[in-house]
């Protein structure tokens, strides 16, 4: 259990550094990305960029198992 609370802190904190390079492929801004802009408010639901990254993870996760 403490190797995998590392792994999942060490891959939170890898994602923070590398944030400003992954802010630039779109992954916030694919289509089914739900965005509302008002005056003083902005709602940002990400659905389709939740569904591709919990894929990916979920692939990776299961190779890792295998």
């Amino acid at each position: 259990m403490s190797r995998t609370l590392i792994v999942i802190g060490l891959s939170i904190v890898a994602i923070g550094l590398l944030w400003p390079w992954l802010g630039r492929t779109g992954l916030g801004r694919l289509p089914g990305d739900i965005v509302i802009e008002r005056e003083n408010f902005r709602l940002y639901v990400p659905i389709t960029t939740g569904i591709l990254v919990s894929v990916v993870l979920s692939a990776i996760l299961w190779l890792i198992n295998r």
